[in-house]
Order: structure tokens, then C-alpha cells, then sequence
């Protein structure tokens, strides 16, 4: 059914074979390539071999019912047959998803950002939103998510908030989140009952390891001072905070700060995690330009200038303007329940790669 998975359960067959060669395992670099290899076919092999063992199971029943005559038997095959074809067809959906997935885009770890935009205030607030958003339904997933950094906004909220999500298959979930989410709603400060339209900005990137993202530390500025904000006499008498300067030509130029740690060896691990995703980010935006300006007719780019979603508190409904999609759930959404909105992207971005799959 699916030729290129024969070819890939050849090649994982073929790493079991070399992970117990003794000579494999004696060459360490060699040794951590392998399973590298093996442990990120295993997520694709796994279900194509339930696949096959389904579907000669299924064989074997039609099989059965074609030629027998007992009643009985038939009947018993009739019933396996009930229960073994909608299995069958769950995991190929599966395994077609899987196919379909661009290998730069499985990471089980995300950097996520989100800044307030216009709307001063109120727009900070809505940042803070938009953060316990994504930290609900990343719980409600078992996923987990650490704060890197944050500035707090001067009503509440955030100017900007830095965390790190991981948990299976969470860039797949939220990779759809970046850009522009607007809000149209009535402030706390609000005393003539009016509307305000304020925004915050998105932005997921994944976070790979330092082997997929190579930095040349002379490529680096590193300056260390006082943390600013609250924090007591450790922010007025230790030097903890980190800024990082990326300056790698004129067009990589990336700057990245971080505070919240309580020593400056963790801000300084904090934030070279977060410039690994930025750089990771830029090499894989000019890596799939072709693919990225195709896909932005199609379900946006992603950037963060670009309005993706509204927020509309009057009618209770948060709209999703790449799909065109309108669902009027926007407490349950902002309560984590964030499915609403991420099963019908995913939904679409699979009906668009397979229709670009189909034309080659």
C-alpha cells in the first residue's frame, strides 16, 4: 500500500541488525548515529507493522468467510472482521499522517513567544491570556511548560513571556499558533463601555539540540548585568542577567535576554536555548522558501505581523481567518480547550499536503 514505508521497514530492520553488531557498538559516534536513526524510523515502523499484522489478519478472515459454509464460523468471521477493519483504517490515517510530516518539523520541545502589540494595557493583558491559554491546554495534553523569561505588564499580564513546551508531538499541535491574535473586547479600565481592538503576537519555534543547530562562539556577544524589576537585594547586588548578540553577517543578526534565572549560568543556558530555536528558525525559513511561499497562500506563513485569529468577547466567539473557520466557544478555547481551533488546522494543512503530494 504504501512502497516508501517497505523501503524505510527494509532500512530499520537493517539498524536492528548493526545496533547488536559488537563492532557498531564499540564505535560510539557510530553507535549514537544508529539509534538516532532507528529510534526516529520506530515512530513510523510501529504502526505500518500493526498495519501489516491487521491486515493479514483481515485476509485471513475474508478468507474464511468466502469458503466456509459453517454458520458459526462465518459468523465468528463476520465479528473479527467488525472489529479488525475500523482498526485498520485508524492507523492508516495514522501512518498517512506521519508520511506527510516534513522531518524539520518533529520536535517533541518548542520555544514559545508572545509579545503584547498595539493596545498598550490591554494588549499586555491579553498576552497574559493568551498565555494561560497555551499553558491549560498543554497541560491538559500532559505536556510540560517552563518559563524562560518574562516582562510583566504595568496593569498585569506580560509585555513579553519566553517559555519552553515539551511533550509529545507538541510543535505538530502548535505550530499553527504564529502571528497575529487580536482581541475585541471591553477593558477593566473601560468606564463608557466601549469596545478596544488590541493585539498580541505569537511566535513557535521549535527548539533543537545543539547538534541540529551549529553556533560559532565567535559569532557571539555576551554581556552580563543587573536584572531589572522586582527581585529584592539579589537584583541590586548580583549580576545574574544575560544578553546574547548573534552577528553572524549583516542579516543574521539575533538578540536575546534573559533575566529570570537566579544565576547567570542559567540565564545564560536560557537563553542560548531560546537563540538555538531563532537560528534554527532562520536556517529553515531559507532551507524551504519554495515550500514556505506555496504554504502561505494556503494557510498563512505564520509570521507575526500576520493576523491569524480574533478574539471577540461581545459575541463570544474566536474566528480563525486563514480557514475561514467561526466557533463560538471562545471561554472554553481560552480555558485550554484549544482543540476547537488546532484539529481543524491540522485537518486542512493534511488535505492541502496531500492535494500538493497528488500534483508531485
Amino acid at each position: 500500500m504504501w512502497p516508501v514505508l517497505d523501503q524505510k521497514l527494509a532500512r530499520f530492520r537493517e539498524l536492528e541488525a548493526m545496533m547488536e553488531d559488537p563492532a557498531v557498538a564499540a564505535d560510539q559516534h557510530r553507535s549514537a548515529a544508529v539509534g538516532k536513526e532507528h529510534g526516529s524510523l520506530r515512530k513510523l515502523i510501529a504502526p505500518y507493522q500493526e498495519w501489516l499484522r491487521l491486515d493479514e489478519q483481515i485476509k485471513a478472515s475474508e478468507q474464511l468467510l468466502a469458503t466456509e459454509t459453517d454458520p458459526d464460523l462465518k459468523a465468528m468471521a463476520e465479528e473479527e472482521l467488525a472489529d479488525l477493519r475500523p482498526k485498520r483504517a485508524a492507523l492508516a490515517e495514522r501512518i498517512e499522517d506521519q508520511l506527510l510530516v516534513d522531518p524539520s518539523e518533529e520536535f517533541d520541545s518548542l520555544i514559545l513567544e508572545i509579545r503584547a502589540g498595539t493596545g498598550g494595557d490591554e494588549a499586555a493583558l491579553f498576552a497574559g491570556d493568551l498565555f494561560d491559554m497555551y499553558s491549560r491546554y498543554a497541560r491538559s495534553k500532559g505536556w510540560s511548560v517552563e518559563e524562560i523569561n518574562h516582562s510583566p505588564g504595568e496593569a498585569g499580564g506580560f509585555k513579553e513571556v519566553v517559555a519552553s513546551v515539551k511533550g509529545d508531538g507538541v510543535f505538530q499541535a502548535l505550530r499553527f499558533e504564529s502571528g497575529g491574535h487580536r482581541v475585541q473586547r471591553v477593558p477593566k479600565t473601560e468606564t463608557q463601555g466601549r469596545i478596544h481592538t488590541s493585539l498580541a503576537t505569537v511566535g513557535v519555534m521549535p527548539e533543537p539540540d545543539e547538534v541540529n543547530v551549529e553556533i560559532n562562539p565567535a559569532d557571539l556577544e555576551i554581556e552580563v548585568m543587573r536584572a531589572g524589576g522586582a527581585g529584592g537585594q539579589h537584583v541590586n547586588k548580583t549580576e545574574s542577567a544575560v544578553r546574547i548578540w548573534y552577528r553572524k553577517g549583516t542579516a543574521d543578526q539575533i538578540e536575546v535576554k534573559c533575566q529570570d534565572g537566579r544565576s547567570q549560568t542559567k540565564n545564560k543556558e536560557q537563553a542560548m536555548r531560546v537563540l538555538r530555536s531563532r537560528v534554527y528558525e532562520q536556517q529553515q525559513q531559507r532551507l524551504h522558501k519554495a515550500r514556505s511561499d506555496m504554504r502561505r497562500t494556503l494557510i498563512g506563513g505564520g509570521d507575526r505581523g500576520e493576523r491569524i485569529r480574533t478574539y471577540n468577547f461581545a459575541d463570544g466567539r474566536v474566528t480563525d481567518h486563514r480557514i475561514g473557520l467561526t466557533v463560538y466557544k471562545l471561554q472554553e478555547i481560552l480555558g485550554g480547550v484549544l482543540d476547537h481551533l488546532v484539529v481543524p488546522m491540522k485537518e486542512h494543512d493534511k488535505k492541502e499536503r496531500l492535494a500538493a503530494a497528488a500534483k508531485g
